[in-house]
């Protein structure tokens, strides 16, 4: 029986994926602003087994539903939100083997920068990094960081091919693994023969190199990615070591993730060593009749505007005018096509109403959310994985940190009496934990790894 992988997925903001429920009494996401808020939350994680904290980010304000930011402003949809990386180390330091799953766009900095930036962070974590490599989905971020719109959605991903083949330069192939030997006898700390110039030349970028990093124990940090566009898709496929889907259903997400294992093998990879994960709410309690009273508690704290703040940020889509009863249409745009496919195309015998979507979305965001004792919860886990062939679950809250206090102390018992949740870390590297690859390193399938001296 395989283990389930686990994460809490979090961002450096008031409120995350459930719309209107800062208002709730029990939620501390006010708190997104003080260091012990996330040194709690790691410490919490860990002692529940989760293989990482994954931080979600956005660059932009969401702007669309109503032609305003001032629905999400008002109901702190993703607003205001700080910079996720930042408690990372001083989490890494309460720790020892929760890994942290980092999103950070490709689209507005140079791969120099962010390439140091997270070698950084693997140092001072030792080797317990992931990058959720995104491209950006909202005008409002193109507009202030230096362009009068977004890249067009699929010369995004060709973008971010390059910028991950400069990436890959950088830290696989730069510096060889033996380049530091602190000699001093001879006065040498690095040998010069064995640090390399990259010499890039792109259609995007020019970097000669070197790197300025020694190799950190992961070298490339773990790749996450979400994209479920054809060509967001291909990408995911090339590149991804986990990858984070949604859907409705078990049987709607397997077709997600038969496509993803395909696409991995025409990749020349391993389809298994790709770990996914779903996205899910959890509500849980010592019954199923608390943990259902909890939901009521929740549903009364709920915002419509909050929400469909939401949607139009992840979509482009305007529903402002939209009559409640009016039914959901897939439209092409150049936001995330994935967040608008997960409520229109994926499921054909689903049609969403607006009204039916402010509601679903405003607890546990575009994922299905489960509700009961832990048993309960865990007999549903356990049907996700075995008939979606998914390997783990990124675990939304609702408040925070009561959802993830709940799962820790009902959840993850049960799980762990079944063999599906982890008691003892099986390595020092995230990589290694999540099982994509036998060492730290990237595997040799992975196209980063021919990049290796």
């Amino acid at each position: 029986m395989s283990r389930i992988l686990l994460n809490a997925f979090d961002m450096a903001c008031v409120g995350h994926q459930s719309a209107g429920l800062w208002t709730h009494p029990d939620d501390q996401g006010h708190r997104y602003r003080d260091l012990d808020y996330w040194t709690e939350l790691a410490t919490l994680l860990e002692r529940g087994g989760f293989d990482a904290l994954f931080l979600a980010d956005v660059l932009g304000v969401y702007d669309v539903y109503g032609g305003s930011r001032d629905a999400a402003v008002r109901q702190a949809a993703q607003i205001p939100v700080n910079d996720p990386l930042l408690a990372v180390p001083a989490m890494a330091a309460v720790t020892d083997r929760l890994g942290f799953g980092v999103t950070v766009s490709l689209a507005y900095e140079q791969p120099y920068a962010l390439a140091r930036r997270f070698t950084t962070l693997d140092h001072l974590t030792k080797g317990r990094v992931a990058w959720n490599i995104v491209t950006s989905y909202l005008d409002s971020a193109a507009r202030n960081l230096g362009r009068g719109e977004q890249i067009p959605h699929d010369e995004r991903y060709e973008l971010a091919d390059e910028y991950l083949q400069v990436c890959y330069k950088l830290w696989e192939g730069s510096w060889e693994s033996d380049a530091v030997v602190r000699d001093a006898t001879r006065g040498v700390f690095t040998d010069p023969a064995k640090m390399h110039d990259i010499n890039h030349k792109g259609r995007y970028f020019e970097v000669p190199g070197p790197f300025l990093c020694e190799p950190s124990p992961q070298r490339t940090p773990v790749l996450f990615q979400a994209g479920a566009s054809p060509r967001g898709a291909r990408f995911a496929s090339t590149h991804a070591e986990a990858i984070f889907v949604s859907g409705p259903s078990p049987s709607v997400l397997r077709r997600t993730v038969d496509a993803v294992r395909s696409g991995a093998e025409a990749a020349g990879r391993d389809p298994r060593s790709i770990k996914v994960f779903a996205m899910l709410t959890a509500i849980a309690g010592a019954t199923d009749a608390e943990a259902l009273a909890k939901r009521d508690s929740y549903l009364e704290h709920t915002s419509h505007e909050g929400a469909m703040a939401l949607f139009g940020g992840w979509t482009g889509v305007d529903l402002a005018e939209a009559s409640p009863e009016q039914l959901l249409e897939y439209v092409e745009t150049d936001a995330n096509r994935s967040a608008l496919a997960s409520f229109t195309t994926s499921d054909p015998d689903r049609r969403w109403t607006v009204g039916e979507l402010a509601k679903f979305i405003a607890i546990g965001g575009r994922g299905p959310v489960v509700v009961g004792s832990g048993a309960t919860v865990a007999d549903e886990l356990e049907r996700w994985v075995d008939e979606a062939d998914i390997d783990g679950f990124n675990l939304a809250y609702v408040v925070t940190p009561g959802t993830f206090v709940d799962f820790v102390d009902h959840v993850v018992p049960e799980l762990r009496a079944r063999g599906r949740v982890q008691s003892e870390y099986a390595a020092p590297t995230l990589r290694e934990n999540l099982g994509t690859a036998p060492g730290p390193l990237l595997p040799p399938d992975h196209p980063g790894a021919a990049y290796r001296r």
